[in-house]
This record gives structure tokens, C-alpha cells and sequence, in this order.
């Protein structure tokens, strides 16, 4: 192990309620980041996407493709209609909005968010908002790392305040992708 500072959180990796692979989604299937972390261009927060963001994709896609053809193969094998298959971990979304087998909401249903485990956390002093760095143009990877290759979102970098200080230092001097751009490193910029 490593020697690090206090609230140096590296390679913290806890396992999520649902098994979501940004790997599958972002690096296979090369969904934006933006499509579901929306907030990041416009507030402080990147945030956790509502389900129904998921559920544009998942009312339709239940399973992974090789459950759902395993399935379509065996049910002409005795001649009778496929199967739904939905997968153990799209059960858990289905079940926090509060969806049956058909996908239709249950009467009396309560919906109950899925509670996700925090990976990426700043103090309480530090005062970080995603907006400006997206909007700049800097790569969500430059923070969060090759989050389309993780199986499972960990945390890449420090967010130490020397790793920051380097960034926008190192920024105003290169710039992002050409473009000019004044990262400040002003205390008052990131600490209340």
C-alpha cells in the first residue's frame, strides 16, 4: 500500500448497489458522459442521473445481448415464444421504480432511489463546480481518469489541493485544445 496524505482517497473503489460498468456503457458504447451527467455543464454538480435517464435505453434493452439470443435460440428450439430475460442487476432499477415483470408500474408502488456510494469527495471547505471546467472544454478523464475502461468507478487522482494547483497552473500555461484559458489560482476561487 501506498503512503498518502489524509482525505487522499486513490483508488477508492466501493462496490455500487447496482453493478453499472461504465466500461459497457461509455467505453463500448461510447455514450457520452454528458448524455448522463448532464448537470456538468451547467451546475456544480455533475450528479447521479435520475433513473429515468437509464430507463430511455433500459424500458427496451432488459439483458445483456447474449442472455436475450441464449433465450431466443432456446425458445424456437420448443417452438414457443421468447422470454423477457431481464438481468439480475436491471431487476434492481425495475424494482426501485417500483416496475413489474412487464414493466408497468405496480399500484401502490412507492419509487425508491437506488443509494449509490459517493467515490469522487472534496472536504467541506472546498468549493468545486463542474460547469466551468466543462465548459472549457477539459476531458472528464483529466479528473476521473479513463473512466471508459472501469468496470467500476474509482478514484483516479488525489483532488489534493497541489494536485489542483498543478492543473490550473499547467492549463495556463497550455491552454485546452488550442484555446487560451485562465485557470485561477486564487484561494477564494475553490475554499469558502
Amino acid at each position: 500500500m501506498a503512503w498518502r496524505l489524509p482525505g487522499d482517497n486513490t483508488g477508492y473503489e466501493p462496490v455500487q448497489p447496482v453493478a453499472y460498468s461504465h466500461r459497457l456503457h461509455a467505453g463500448d458504447m461510447e455514450i457520452p458522459c454528458l448524455y448522463c451527467h448532464s448537470g456538468a455543464e451547467r451546475s456544480r454538480y455533475a450528479g447521479i442521473p435520475a433513473t429515468s435517464v437509464c430507463m430511455n435505453c433500459h424500458q427496451l434493452v432488459t439483458a445483456g445481448k447474449s442472455a436475450v439470443d441464449e433465450e431466443v435460440l432456446l425458445a424456437e428450439e420448443e417452438e414457443r415464444p421468447a422470454k423477457r430475460i431481464v438481468s439480475p442487476e436491471l431487476a434492481k432499477l425495475y424494482e426501485s421504480l417500483g416496475l413489474d415483470e412487464r414493466l408497468a408500474p405496480t399500484p401502490g408502488h412507492v419509487e425508491k432511489p437506488i443509494a449509490w456510494v459517493r467515490v469522487h469527495n472534496l472536504a467541506d471547505f472546498v468549493r468545486f463546480d463542474h460547469s466551468p471546467h466543462v465548459t472549457a472544454g477539459l476531458a472528464c478523464q483529466s479528473c476521473h481518469g479513463p473512466i471508459e475502461t472501469m468496470e467500476r468507478v474509482r478514484q483516479e487522482a488525489s483532488l489534493s489541493m497541489g494536485w489542483c494547483l498543478s492543473c490550473h497552473r499547467d492549463l495556463s500555461e497550455a491552454g485546452i485544445a488550442g484555446k487560451a484559458v485562465h485557470a485561477s489560482t486564487d484561494c477564494t476561487t475553490c475554499h469558502y
